[in-house]
């Protein structure tokens, strides 16, 4: 990575971070009443006991988080936008952009439709008493890799003067649209982060260095909303998240390592430089898959200790929000094993419905 340019540049940088954890904690236990069917709607054979033991193994979640039935995406989204806000120490109205990323929008626990108007960043900003009309509001969805493409979205603003200050937050409550008779409901689970990205003169590289992103069409619908497997479920009311799993943690495993490595190399950043990778968390066997991938990709086969935090197993797969709360858990010492340092060279990189891949190289500023 090159140290200075010969004149002063303006990067992105974390200026601040918050989340919001959900108090109800689901465990696998949790899921044993449960009556669980294949997409045929044919009742599983196999025993609870045995279903979520082969699921423990498999992803290596132990319970996840769900909201409060009083809440929803909107209100965990101004919890963490709050607590970003208050990190940063900036005054909220010099925002110039405020970036939700999620896909399902508002979900009342008693009338499970999604709920998108006005967008969920208008809401946020009102909840918030932001008067400056100049700090404009939207909405991304794209998949689970939402948050960090607003992150991309936020940097190309700042890059190009447009913008000195965003909220990029991340929210989402799995919970209200998983099917309850599929096996893949013990992976979702609800969360929201926040960061607040700024601009920062410098002749150094710092903030955000690099970053790459992929939409694979062919695998669009790998992810997608359809019919309960419970075969008297009122699906034309309610539509619930469905995925072909298999197919995804191989389209996984080929285009995130690649993704990864092709946002180092715009940057010529040596893994051995990579303090941390922050991978989006959507189940351990396919993040230490990818991981593993990612240093064959650079000719290596040993991998080192401590170098990819996992919240995973503790609250489950929170979509957009896994990243920004990873991240706020890890910079503020939460996560044992893991500091943030100056200097330190983080990559980001998530995977998600469309099949939309991104990634960044994230240097901490000095």
């Amino acid at each position: 990575m090159p140290l200075y340019h010969s004149k002063t540049q303006t990067y992105s940088v974390i200026a601040g971070s918050g989340s919001y954890l959900p108090t109800r904690i689901i465990k696998n236990s949790d899921f044993l009443n449960h009556t669980f069917y294949d997409q045929a709607g044919r009742k599983l054979e196999q025993s609870n006991e045995e279903i979520i033991r082969k699921f423990t193994e498999i992803t290596g979640i132990f319970e996840r988080r769900y909201v409060t039935h009083d809440l929803v995406t909107s209100d965990i989204a101004f919890f963490a936008a709050e607590a970003a806000i208050q990190d940063s120490g900036i005054n909220m109205e010099e925002l110039d952009y405020i970036i939700v990323a999620h896909n399902f929008g508002d979900i009342l626990e008693n009338n499970r439709r999604s709920d998108l108007v006005p967008a969920l960043a208008s809401r946020v900003k009102f909840r918030l008493g932001i008067k400056n009309s100049n700090t404009v509001c939207y909405d991304l969805p794209f998949g689970c890799a939402g948050w960090l493409q607003g992150i991309i979205q936020g940097d190309l603003y700042i890059r190009s003067g447009e913008a000195k200050n965003i909220l990029v937050i991340g929210a989402e409550t799995l919970s209200r649209v998983t099917d309850a008779h599929d096996r893949d409901c013990m992976l979702f689970a609800d969360g929201a982060g926040a960061v607040v990205l700024q601009a920062r003169e410098s002749t150094l590289p710092t903030g955000i260095v690099s970053h790459s992103c992929r939409s694979y069409a062919e695998q669009a619908l790998v992810l997608k909303m359809g019919e309960s497997n419970y075969p008297a479920h009122p699906s034309a009311e309610q539509l619930v998240l469905k995925m072909q799993g298999r197919t995804l943690y191989e389209h996984a495993l080929k285009a995130v390592p690649a993704v990864i490595k092709e946002t180092m190399d715009k940057v010529k950043l040596p893994i051995e430089n990579m303090k941390m990778l922050l991978i989006h968390q959507a189940n351990r066997k396919m993040d230490e898959a990818i991981l593993k991938r990612l240093y064959q990709a650079f000719g290596l086969t040993e991998l080192p200790e401590n170098i990819m935090p996992l919240t995973v197993e503790t609250l489950g797969n929170s979509s957009v929000a896994t990243l920004p709360t990873l991240y706020d858990l890890v910079r503020k010492g939460q996560l044992p094993g893991y500091t943030i340092k100056p200097g330190d060279n983080l990559v980001f990189a998530s995977v998600g419905a469309g099949v939309n891949v991104n990634s960044i190289v994230y240097r901490v500023p000095e």
